[in-house]
């Protein structure tokens, strides 16, 4: 099999209302462009001499220059030989220093053309672990006390049984919010806390602390993900596992810097910060041979697949965004949560295609 073509489409939208945010300083939905202006999204498409296509979705113009300046070099390789591929992607990050995201995108459209070659899903192709994953509603950052309570018990009631706070920021009210998380759920339910990397180290340990008083699962991402000697100290001073290593560049390798250090006690992984399918797949089984968790970080059908093909796995993350939004998951197609757990697809593929006909048509850039 050859790649005979490599296009990308530029999409404008109008930028639409934030219907959700994160806690203080950072922005929530969206990509920061005020709403009821142009804001573009953009498609790769890999095309093959034997008629099968992948795809994967990209960031607008800047990936249309990716495609131009660097990824049409790989027309006439094999798509399958996705290990190749990525490492020659590999090479360039050296020199174009890549958003993160970008690393992985001609890995992702090329194992959805691996997937559909061999009539196989992902998850299978990958080894194949467990099908059916528990999932855990994450919560976006609500205003009030009662808005948590609300939309917590609203989860809780369509089955979800592990729960994850993106809170406010202040350390002293996000304490709160967590004891009063324990008690609305009772004390078998797993619960985890994301700090969006928004605290010190001295303000860290303090609330880590709170964490193991309410027996929290996980403790994730307090503090930016540059100083490793204090992550190191964080986890020699809990006793809750620390889960790090979510945004960091360097994939596999800067993953092994995270256990040497001993900087972590659960690794983060997806297909979407840990360039693509190939290099999400290294750093589970990365962490898996030093005996830790990988938890996938984030939604979606190709983190679906990741989750089912990894024993080190525990949940899939769903984000839970307002009563509408929880109401629905139960009807959300094949990322759809029914009684707690989502299913992965056993169909090829990473997604369904567009009418590409359509895409042609609605494009303001074709490369």
């Amino acid at each position: 099999m050859q790649i005979t073509d490599i296009k990308c489409y530029v999409l404008e939208h109008i930028a639409p209302e934030p219907n959700f945010r994160w806690r203080a300083g950072l922005p929530g939905a969206g990509d920061g462009t005020p709403p009821g202006e142009p804001t573009y999204s953009s498609i790769i498409k890999v095309e093959t001499d034997e008629g099968i296509v992948g795809m994967s979705d990209g960031r607008g113009y800047a990936t249309a220059d990716l495609v131009r300046r660097r990824l049409k070099k790989y027309i006439g390789l094999d798509p399958l030989n996705t290990e190749k591929l990525w490492h020659e992607i590999w090479e360039l990050d050296r020199l174009e220093e890549f958003q993160v995201h970008q690393l992985g995108m001609l890995d992702v459209a090329c194992w959805d053309i691996k997937s559909r070659k061999a009539n196989m899903p992902l998850y299978k192709m990958l080894g194949g672990y467990d099908a059916k994953i528990p999932a855990y509603a994450s919560t976006v950052t609500w205003d009030t006390m009662d808005e948590y309570e609300r939309h917590i018990k609203e989860s809780r009631d369509i089955g979800f049984t592990s729960f994850k706070l993106h809170a406010w920021g202040d350390a002293k009210e996000d304490a709160k919010l967590s004891r009063n998380l324990r008690k609305w759920v009772g004390d078998d339910a797993d619960l985890m806390f994301d700090g969006s990397a928004g605290w010190d180290y001295t303000t860290s340990l303090w609330f880590g602390r709170v964490l193991e008083e309410v027996n929290f699962l996980w403790y994730e991402e307090p503090m930016r993900e540059f100083d490793l000697v204090s992550y190191a100290e964080l986890c020699r001073s809990l006793d809750i596992p620390v889960l790090a290593a979510e945004t960091c560049d360097g994939c596999h390798w800067n993953a092994a810097t995270w256990i040497q250090y001993r900087a972590l006690d659960m690794m983060r992984v997806s297909v979407g910060f840990k360039g693509g399918v190939t290099g999400a797949i290294k750093v589970a089984h990365l962490a898996e041979s030093f005996g830790m968790r990988a938890q996938v970080h984030g939604g979606g059908i190709p983190n679906l697949h990741l989750c089912a093909a990894i024993p080190n796995n525990d949940y899939y993350e769903q984000l839970v965004i307002d009563t509408e939004q929880i109401a629905g998951l139960e009807a959300s197609g094949p990322l759809s949560i029914v009684d707690g757990y989502i299913t992965a697809p056993d169909e090829p593929g990473l997604q369904s295609h567009p009418d590409w006909n359509e895409i042609e048509k609605r494009a303001v850039l074709i490369v």
